[in-house]
């Protein structure tokens, strides 16, 4: 079939999403009997889905998560890590993100606190929020990096306007020393929060 004139033009414009649904709707013989603003809304329809799927995508990539198929839909309570069920789905709802507040994930070595917390940073992702992951020691590693080849300010902006912070592997014996560009990151950390630090 002869591409449509109109189908060219969504492409040339690109409506990816609208083009999908018009060349889907051209084959079903039962399309005929919809009027002009119910073909209109659905092309409008797949058109939004396409785009949010696409920023969604975009995100998730950014937030460069470590556990990028955790979810909350596949949170096992049944495992021994006292993980209350009601606290953890409040928690995913994302008020605490909103506010501004902190959230701090304790427990044993090996009980999925680095999963639950990419859990809760891709939901975050499909609600529309930028977040971004780090392991601590190897944050330390890029920020002295940053230093040395001018490029701190830009990760230092990306750091405070996330809107979720994760950081991980706090407790790792390996970790060296804060790094020098820290007093900074600190006052990254209380601008996140709108906490201000004593002196500043």
């Amino acid at each position: 079939m002869l591409d449509h004139p109109t189908l060219n033009r969504l492409r040339e414009l690109k409506l990816e999403g609208m083009a999908e649904a018009f060349a889907e709707l051209q084959r079903q013989d039962d399309a005929a009997a919809l009027s002009h603003a119910e073909w209109l809304g659905l092309l409008i329809d797949r058109e939004a889905a396409r785009r949010s799927t696409k920023r969604y995508q975009s995100r998730i990539r950014t937030a460069k998560l470590r556990h990028v198929g955790a979810a909350i839909e596949d949170v096992n309570y049944r495992a021994p890590r006292q993980l209350d069920r009601d606290l953890f789905r409040q928690l995913a709802q994302g008020d605490w993100i909103e506010k501004r507040q902190n959230l701090i994930i304790t427990g044993p070595c090996g009980v999925g606190k680095t999963w639950l917390a990419c859990a809760l940073g891709q939901k975050a992702c499909r609600d529309g929020k930028t977040v971004l992951y780090h392991r601590l020691p190897r944050l330390f590693a890029d920020l002295e990096l940053a230093q040395g080849d001018g490029s701190f300010p830009r990760m230092f902006r990306q750091l405070v306007r996330a809107d979720l912070l994760i950081l991980d592997d706090w407790g790792d014996e390996r970790q060296p020393s804060w790094p020098k560009p820290s007093g900074k990151l600190a006052a990254g950390f209380s601008r996140r929060t709108g906490v201000a630090r004593p002196g500043g």
